[in-house]
């Protein structure tokens, strides 16, 4: 992926190989990407780091990524931060409830590849919508 100024990415997730396996991905991909497991790391983190999009894991454990999300909206060096939401939940009540958190995506797990590739394109304001990174194949046969 061709870009001037690698966004930066904040992965939350409880599941350290899932957060992991993100951060590695979107590494190949171009991106600074820095890993959280909790919520609250997330929150200390973020402060600091001041990602320009934060893939948020929605069911993790003691502070959910319901309230990571209104949290991180309650900064206002975060405002203009993207954060998309993964889970395995795609209910109504459940998307009602991450626009009310703030959250500006929300993906269902098992999180589509080219799905998160097109929409952290279209958040990235340095690239240019019509010039769509590719990944290799052999990588692409390997995350599917």
């Amino acid at each position: 992926m061709l870009m001037t100024s690698a966004p930066r990415i904040l992965v939350v997730d409880d599941v350290a190989d899932a957060a992991d396996s993100y951060a590695m991905l979107l590494g190949l991909w171009g991106y600074t990407v820095k890993v959280c497991y909790d919520g609250p790391s997330a929150l200390t983190l973020a402060r600091t780091y001041l990602p320009n999009i934060v893939l948020l894991d929605v069911g993790m454990p003691g502070m959910d990524g319901f309230r990571v999300a209104q949290c991180l909206r309650e900064q206002p060096e975060l405002a203009d931060t993207v954060i998309i939401g993964s889970t395995g939940h795609m209910s109504q009540a459940h998307r009602m409830r991450a626009r009310e958190a703030g959250f500006d995506h929300y993906l269902l797990k098992p999180v589509d590849l080219d799905q998160l590739e097109a929409l952290l394109c279209r958040c990235d304001p340095a690239q240019p919508i019509f010039e769509m990174p590719t990944r290799p194949r052999r990588l692409q046969e390997a995350m599917s």
